[in-house]
């Protein structure tokens, strides 16, 4: 019996529409692990909490949570660092989904702390790499021992070093020669106190695997996933949407282009790619065709140098 998600509510669906073939696809075997990780970060720790942004991996992410233990509630809250700068679609698309199911949000705000001093804006105006001190901030305050992140290997290759369960100090911080072997689908919680665990469930998906996986669910994503007239301008070969993070500049001209996002985050340098795919089909025949990961593609942070995540992730970035 596979369970399907219309707008995001259970219901059950039908085994033979999920599985034409009649056999255990690639699909099946990474949902089938994600739901055991659920499962067993559930009976190992105490306060674990899922990061939810409202972007696509972390809505996949509650989507097979919400399996992992269905029909009963979730037995985690979610939290999301709030940099200010997000594209109000995807606050919207977040907001529906906590009161659709019930769920308890947590917001760390970047603009909270830039308002009371503990942080200062970056020359670049870029805000994503400041979501690491009200993130750790948020774990320490709520005392959640397992964090819930939608990150996969394929996206960047700091994070292809990554295991499922990756132990983190009690800074936050990641090192990668404290990496345990994870054989056999068995995962080492062990943490001493003021310690923590990054939990990926997500880690073994492409963002093909993602998309495939999202139509045979037919999961409910925000709308600027697919194709939509946007007013934008172009900058370091991104198209960007004008907003409170800034821009465009004199010589940034504002067009009406049809686009889309392939991931979302800071609005300062995350940009949307031109694109017809209006539906989940044509979605998955453009990133089948394409070439750059969409971090690669559309995620300016990324392009600082060329280990700008890996240097993120040593301070507690996710």
């Amino acid at each position: 019996m596979s369970i399907t998600t219309e707008s995001l509510d259970l219901t059950i669906g039908n085994d033979a529409a999920a599985h034409p073939a009649g056999g255990f696809t690639t699909l099946d075997a990474l949902e089938s692990e994600a739901i055991h990780i659920f499962r067993e970060v559930a009976g190992e720790f105490e306060r674990p909490v899922i990061l939810f942004s409202g972007g696509k991996d972390s809505t996949l992410l509650l989507h097979l949570a919400l399996k992992a233990f269905w029909p009963a509630p979730l037995p985690f809250s979610l939290l999301h660092v709030d940099t200010g700068h997000n594209l109000p679609e995807i606050l919207r698309f977040r907001d529906e989904i906590v009161e659709r199911h019930n769920l308890r949000l947590h917001v760390a705000s970047v603009e909270e702390y830039l308002g009371d001093g503990r942080l200062s804006e970056r020359p670049d105006g870029i805000r994503n790499p400041l979501q690491t001190i009200p993130l750790l901030d948020a774990i320490g305050e709520n005392r959640f021992d397992a964090v819930f992140g939608g990150a996969r290997r394929d996206e960047e290759r700091a994070r292809a070093k990554e295991r499922i369960f990756s132990l983190r100090n009690a800074f936050g911080q990641w090192d990668p020669k404290r990496q345990r072997p994870e054989l056999w689908n068995l995962y080492n919680g062990r943490h001493a106190p003021g310690e923590h665990v990054r939990v990926f469930p997500l880690s073994n998906w492409t963002e093909l695997d993602v998309w495939r996986y999202i139509a045979r669910e037919q999961v409910l994503l925000a709308p600027l996933y697919y194709a939509h007239e946007r007013q934008v301008y172009q900058r370091d070969g991104m198209w960007m949407t004008a907003g409170p993070w800034g821009g465009p500049r004199e010589d940034e001209a504002v067009q009406t282009r049809t686009v889309r996002y392939r991931t979302v985050g800071d609005g300062s340098t995350t940009g949307a790619v031109l694109s017809e795919a209006a539906d989940n089909e044509a979605v998955l025949a453009e990133v089948a065709a394409s070439r750059l990961t969409e971090r690669g593609a559309t995620r300016g942070d990324d392009r600082v140098s060329e280990a700008a995540m890996e240097d993120r992730k040593r301070e507690g970035y996710f």
